[in-house]
């Protein structure tokens, strides 16, 4: 598994009148299913699972989640064989990203929420272990200590491709983020947009996934002002202006992730936040397979949005 994506440049009225440099790191073009940060997570982890000689692999993700759909068929790829721990009920195994995680053939497992929550538990984690003693357990978003090595090499490459300022990044589960810092090694302006309502618990999971020659980086901040009411939530009004810009620039963005840290960066400009001639990149972070769950619930418009795969016959 290799790629380097293409660093593509972004014209827009507002970046000419601020006289800001906007460049897209198009991760979500390095493969047609696993994409973006996903893609980059997941490689040294199935890399590992393999040099262990593992049976198989354990992660969790919700029902809707990117990480289950690219890891389903990332391990079928390898041929391992993948377990998914579910959040939800299993009435929801038909919807658009299950049913493509069981096409490719992985193993779903329904739990109910306050099982769900224990998945990052020791003992918990412990006890599944010991159930499953050649497996290899990947956290929910693929994010450890594995992934953090992936996402490094986001910034060698982005050092191939030229000079910048700052690199934005949607912050959900905080490995993408703990890998940049980790790989950039303060050199640059690294901001994270938080796509959930916290405050101060993804800072704290990033540090704590950081190794220690790296905790004392000083060029990161995470801003949580961004979230548009929580994961997965944000208003009509949100929703046009991310559609709006995509067709504007000819790139797909989605309103979880990628739409959230492209709402902010207009905003954060709009706000003169960036000084002129200030060089800005942000990272595509994939996920767009997220939107059919969108459009299965009513949230989204399809004929309106991008186009996806039509699912697997049940």
């Amino acid at each position: 598994m290799s790629a380097l994506s293409v660093l593509q440049s972004i014209d827009h009225p507002l970046f000419t009148q601020h006289k800001i440099s906007v460049q897209i790191k198009r991760d979500d073009q390095i493969d047609s299913i696993i994409s973006g940060n996903k893609w980059r997570k997941l490689k040294y982890n199935l890399t590992h699972a393999k040099a262990i000689g593992a049976k198989g692999v354990i992660t969790f993700g919700g029902c809707f989640s990117n990480h289950i759909h690219a890891c389903a068929f990332a391990c079928q790829q390898q041929k391992l064989p993948v377990m998914g721990i579910i959040r939800g009920e299993e009435q929801n195994q038909t919807n658009y990203t299950l049913a493509w995680a069981k096409h490719w053939g992985m193993q779903l497992s329904f739990v109910d929420r306050k099982t769900y929550r224990m998945r990052d538990d020791e003992s918990y984690l412990q006890l599944l272990q010991q159930q499953y003693p050649d497996h290899l357990i990947i956290p929910e978003g693929g994010s450890n200590t594995l992934a953090l090595t992936g996402m490094a090499e986001v910034i060698d490459e982005l050092n191939q491709q030229g000079k910048f300022d700052t690199l934005l990044t949607p912050v959900g589960s905080g490995g993408t983020f703990a890998g940049l810092i980790l790989g950039d090694n303060n050199q640059h302006d690294l901001l994270g947009i938080s796509v959930l309502k916290q405050e101060g618990y993804l800072a704290e999971h990033v540090n704590n996934l950081l190794p220690e020659h790296a905790k004392a980086h000083t060029n990161w901040q995470i801003m949580n002002q961004f979230h548009c009411g929580g994961y997965a939530k944000f208003s009509p009004n949100d929703a046009e202006r991310i559609r709006s810009f995509s067709q504007a620039v000819g790139i797909n963005f989605e309103p979880v992730y990628s739409g959230k840290m492209l709402l902010a960066l207009l905003d954060l400009i709009t706000a003169g936040y960036f000084p002129a001639e200030h060089r800005i990149i942000m990272l595509h972070t994939g996920g767009l397979q997220g939107l059919a769950g969108m459009y299965q619930r009513g949230i989204l418009n399809p004929a309106e949005w991008p186009a996806l795969p039509v699912p697997p016959a049940q």
